[in-house]
């Protein structure tokens, strides 16, 4: 605004040219010359009204547009408006076409939409975004915790505050859990998603480690269990940006308000459980979710029930049963480990590297998301699962790996070897669950010596143990380097009359 001054000054009272006007004050000539004709149709002269404000001269060159007069025409009920865009496919174009069905006089599309635009305005920003009906569940964990009182110790544990809002009617769940680790996290959702009666079509998380194995502005890598819930339910998850927070606004807004309107109130109480904790929690989110809008007709739970529950999906007949995905290696006897224990699969498969899923009772094998093999969970460490399909028929393309060969082989070290990796094949229901241990055995001649292996050997064997483990034990105290202890031999007791005996304590 204040160049349209200097403009005016350089002109009159400069008699200065257009170009020399736009290079002094480096605008283009043709704004030069729009201020001068703009000043020319407005009648102003110079010097101008030294009480004319920089704004005054500016709104005599720019008159503001004047709206066309409502005067006989309808308004149309922007509230409604902005309730129906929610909806699947519904356009501004659509609502005009409606209103001017009822209203033949009312308002031109234009118009319309001005009018439209001018109420949004004076809504939150977070209320003018437009989200489908039934289409975004945004969810995360609230910055406050509610403390949770051991009834015995009296030790306080900080409960996490899990969120979920929908998009399209801002329906909102809370409950607390006692962390944010996996189990939870997954426990909550399938929780969230039972409390609304159906699940949306996209789950909005932040980057947590629970939902997230890697965050990428652009492809985002998630967590295995996570992907698995997603796709039981049949929803996708779309983090959001890392540090954009408006990409989740919906949550951001419903943690505050979770705060507020239910934390705040809990606060002078004392809980002893989660069950206690999340009572308290579903009464207080009866009465927030029936609490009417400011600014919009109706409540969360109205817009709920017209809105959101008709286009949900149903949900599934089975609930998600928690599980865990874990990358193992099929090792030469055809076996994955799983905390501790042993379990088969097709032997074809031996050295591949297979994703296993893990759950409370069971555990299932999968090659690029084809499942090849599954077994009952078992928590016996050191023990096999086998399923005899899963061996090789005859051993022929296995034949390198005999339980003949393993025994020629620890034979070359020594006989007493040999004797501990037949004591090892003996003592398993299958030979080929002892394989991992017979070639453990016979590495340790490489870590130790050939000549230390067949003492520790022969040692394990007299005392018993013939395991790898005690083996292993053995050189590793370096008790096959110490001497052994002779058997004293036996004797005949001395008779002697200065010898009472044994009797004489009786």
């Amino acid at each position: 605004m204040r160049k349209i001054r200097e403009t005016l000054r350089l002109h009159f009272d400069g008699g200065l040219g257009q170009r020399p006007i736009a290079r002094c004050l480096a605008i283009s000539r043709t704004t030069v010359g729009d201020y001068l004709r703009r000043a020319d149709a407005a009648g102003l002269s110079w010097p101008l009204p030294e009480s004319l404000t920089d704004q005054q001269l500016y709104n005599q060159l720019f008159p503001p547009t004047v709206l066309i007069s409502a005067t006989g025409r309808t308004t149309p009920d922007c509230a409604y408006l902005h309730t129906e865009l929610k909806r699947k496919g519904v356009t501004l174009m659509l609502l005009w076409e409606e209103y001017q069905a009822e209203h033949p006089q009312g308002y031109r599309y234009s118009h319309f939409c001005e009018l439209y635009r001018r109420w949004a305005r004076k809504l939150k920003l977070s209320m003018r975004q437009i989200h489908r009906a039934g289409e975004k569940l945004f969810v995360d964990y609230a910055g406050h915790t509610l403390p949770l009182t051991n009834p015995h110790t009296g030790e306080i544990a900080e409960a996490q505050i899990f969120v979920a809002v929908l998009g399209a009617s801002n329906y909102t769940f809370a409950e607390v859990t006692l962390s944010q680790n996996l189990s939870d996290w997954l426990g909550s959702h399938r929780r969230a998603f039972e409390f609304f009666g159906g699940v949306p079509e996209i789950v909005i998380p932040d980057n947590l480690k629970s939902a997230v194995s890697k965050p990428c502005r652009y492809e985002p890598d998630l967590n295995p269990s996570y992907q698995d819930l997603a796709e039981h339910y049949g929803t996708a998850v779309i983090p959001a940006r890392v540090r954009k927070p408006k990409d989740k606004s919906k949550a951001e807004v419903g943690v505050q308000i979770v705060e507020r309107w239910i934390l705040a109130r809990l606060r002078n109480q004392t809980f002893f459980s989660l069950a206690e904790a999340n009572a308290a929690i579903r009464n207080l989110l009866i009465d927030l979710n029936s609490r009417p809008f400011k600014k919009l007709p109706g409540s969360r739970k109205e817009a709920f029930e017209s809105l959101d529950r008709p286009a949900l999906k149903p949900l599934p007949a089975d609930g998600y049963t928690f599980s865990q995905w874990k990358k193992v290696r099929v090792g030469i006897d055809y076996h994955v480990e799983i905390d501790g224990h042993y379990y088969s699969v097709p032997y074809p498969l031996r050295g591949k590297q297979l994703d296993a899923r893990i759950t409370a009772n069971s555990i299932e094998c999968f090659q690029q998301r084809k499942r090849v093999a599954s077994h009952v969970r078992s928590f016996e460490k050191g023990r096999h699962s086998t399923v005899p399909s899963h061996m090789p028929k005859g051993h022929q393309d296995y034949a390198d790996w005999t339980p003949d060969r393993l025994i020629r082989w620890a034979a070359k070290t020594g006989p007493r070897t040999a004797a501990m990796t037949k004591e090892l094949l003996a003592s398993r229901q299958h030979a080929q669950q002892a394989f991992r241990s017979a070639m453990g055995l016979m590495r340790l001649a490489k870590v130790y010596t050939p000549e230390r292996l067949e003492a520790a050997c022969d040692l394990a064997l007299d005392g018993g143990a013939a395991r790898y483990k005690s083996v292993k034990s053995i050189l590793s105290t370096g008790l096959d380097q110490q001497p052994r202890q002779q058997t004293l031999p036996t004797s005949e007791p001395i008779a002697h009359d200065n010898i009472r005996g044994g009797h004489y304590y009786h």
